[in-house]
């Protein structure tokens, strides 16, 4: 039954954190955001972030969600183009204050940006938590405080600073944000609010650093007295029923729960992972729909036979083709079948008859082979040019776009096949 279940159910991504562990690296995530998971119907699959992971996530596939949530401050490096008014005494004094998060973690940067830029191009489901909500703001060009306290806090009236992180109280602290009416943490918290008749909430959070600038894309859904954004999303992205969900949280709703006890603070707090997990399973479906393909159908034996045939003559002509080799004599009328079912009107259309000479596909069109051939190797060696002062990063990107290109041709390519043998067998 478990392995039935690994097998329907849909795949989550979250990225591991590192910390030390007898003298040993260890990577871990916590369990509130697997338990959460779990129990709405998705399963967690971990990425580790071992040095050279960002270049594999391709062998995470299929991914049908990401969930990014704890860890280290990103690299200012991402997304500092104001440079903060800090002096090289306060940078040292925040490493000091949160030696624990200040280190950077390149590697785990370089497999979150990833992520998170996949999943704006395939409109894969993403939630981010706390630092997870501000890696989704850096990949869509947006920035950070380097640090609250610092660069917000102190331009502040003392009763508009808001403390938060908490060292001695992580999962008791608790401040006050304001949501905004008509987001999705409105409808989630809405009894709540109704109950106390105000807009607010207190929620935990254990974070220095926050969302300055954010991405044009998004909308806020929650801010800080001090005017630090709490939560947004992408309005036009969001829909969980229809596959869609784009959004960060700053502040932990899966760490707000009563003392002693699994009870959450409001009954909203668990809404984020369950449309998240809803919205998961809707775009699984989705995706299983736009890639299945139809079951051939079944031919009589003359049809099968000359099914046969003409595929034969399909392959030899892409041998040719690709090994750029004349024809023997002995084989030109192998090639006469798909010569001839290329020009009768009666398999195909006028419209897929141009189309497939345009491709090069008729035999008697066989030397344009050789000059696009040609013109081929003259594009490669432009294009090996041009890659070779590309860095390793753009090169990566670049593989992964055109290898989703390449799935998703082949995957309407076989489709459009099928129609052919269809049109042929009516």
């Amino acid at each position: 039954m478990a392995a039935e279940l690994s097998v329907v159910l849909p795949r989550v991504l979250i990225v591991s954190r590192r910390t030390v562990r007898k003298n040993k690296f260890v990577d871990f995530v916590g369990e509130y955001h697997l338990d959460l998971i779990v129990s709405y119907g998705a399963v967690p699959v971990i990425v580790p972030r071992v040095t050279g992971v960002h270049m594999l996530l391709e062998s995470f596939e299929p991914i049908h969600g990401v969930l990014l949530c704890e860890g280290e401050d990103l690299d200012p490096s991402l997304y500092d183009d104001e440079p903060a008014n800090l002096s090289a005494e306060e940078i040292e004094e925040i490493r000091r204050q949160h030696a624990s998060d200040t280190t950077i973690d390149k590697e785990k940067d370089n497999i979150e940006l990833r992520l998170a830029k996949l999943c704006l191009e395939r409109n894969i489901p993403y939630l981010g938590i706390c630092r997870g909500s501000q890696v989704l703001n850096v990949a869509c060009g947006g920035t950070l405080y380097r640090d609250i306290e610092k660069e917000l806090s102190r331009n502040l009236p003392q009763n508009q600073r808001v403390l938060h992180i908490d060292y001695d109280n992580y999962d008791g602290h608790r401040h006050v944000v304001k949501i905004i009416e008509n987001t999705p943490l409105h409808h989630w918290f809405k009894n709540s609010l109704e109950e106390y008749d105000k807009m607010e909430i207190f929620v935990n959070s254990y974070h220095h650093q926050g969302v300055k600038k954010l991405a044009q894309r998004f909308v806020p859904m929650a801010f800080a007295t001090d005017g630090l954004i709490e939560g947004f999303y992408d309005p036009d992205a969001y829909n969980p029923e229809e596959g869609k969900f784009i959004m960060g949280l700053q502040f932990h709703p899966e760490r707000m729960r009563q003392s002693d006890t699994d009870e959450f603070d409001y009954p909203g707090c668990t809404f984020a992972y369950q449309e998240f997990v809803k919205a998961v399973v809707a775009y699984q479906k989705k995706l299983s729909s736009s890639t299945t393909v139809q079951n051939p159908i079944k031919l009589n034996q003359e049809m099968e036979k000359k099914r046969k045939i003409i595929v034969r003559s399909f392959s030899l002509a892409r041998n040719i083709y690709e090994g750029g080799h004349q024809m023997n004599p002995s084989k030109e009328s192998d090639l006469d079948a798909g010569a001839e079912f290329l020009e009768s009107n009666t398999a195909l259309s006028i419209q897929q008859e141009e189309r497939l000479i345009q491709m090069g596909a008729t035999v008697r069109n066989g030397s344009s082979y050789l000059e696009r051939l040609k013109m081929n190797e003259e594009r490669e060696g432009i294009a090996r040019k041009v890659m070779s002062k590309m860095s390793v990063e753009q090169l990566s990107d670049l593989k992964s776009f055109y290898n989703m290109m390449g799935q998703i041709c082949s995957e309407i390519l076989e489709r459009k096949l099928q129609d052919i043998v269809n049109e042929v067998a009516s």
